[in-house]
């Protein structure tokens, strides 16, 4: 289990980057480290801080990748796309993630970092429940390692992310 100080450098890095409706409130974060699904990785400076962090979810038929992030004083150094190799090559199951639709220059560029990881965008609509109460369902795009999915393949693990990440049904209202 992740140690609390450890966990509270974590859910810093985390505020500073991503909009608040892309995370949990500090007790429900810190919840999932109970959850047997949930993983994290950090990478840490030489005096022990953690510098980055991917929060991750390992299912039956593969991986989900909630959040990856690098503290914002030294992005841009590799970390980012280490912490991803590292994830990839704990397993042989395909990757799944969440990106914004590439609507501008910075989400062009954010899909960019893991096409060159070898992820896929698919052309799937997506919309993610919201991690917090009060929020609206949020459109994005899914992107897989090392494949595209199939029709098939898409359904099944929305639903599990559903099911299991957003703790909202299957059949979602207002899903795509």
């Amino acid at each position: 289990m992740i140690q609390r100080e450890i966990f509270d450098q974590i859910f810093i890095i985390m505020k500073e980057s991503f909009p608040i409706i892309e995370y949990r409130n500090y007790e429900e974060q810190k919840e999932l480290l109970s959850n047997p699904r949930y993983r994290l990785l950090t990478e840490e400076n030489k005096q022990g801080e953690v510098i980055a962090f991917l929060a991750g979810w390992e299912f039956e038929i593969f991986r989900y990748v909630e959040n990856i992030a690098v503290s914002p004083t030294i992005r841009g150094g590799g970390i980012g796309k280490r912490l991803m190799k590292r994830f990839i090559k704990q397993s042989t199951l395909p990757v799944i993630l969440e990106v914004e639709p590439p609507e501008d220059e910075l989400k062009q560029r954010r899909i960019r970092f893991y096409e060159r990881l070898g992820f896929r965008l698919g052309n799937y609509k997506y919309l993610q429940p919201p991690l917090r109460a009060g929020n609206s369902n949020f459109p994005l795009c899914i992107m897989s390692y090392p494949d595209l999915l199939t029709d098939s393949q898409f359904k099944f693990i929305k639903n599990q992310l559903y099911r299991e990440v957003y703790n909202v049904p299957a059949v979602y209202p207002n899903s795509v």
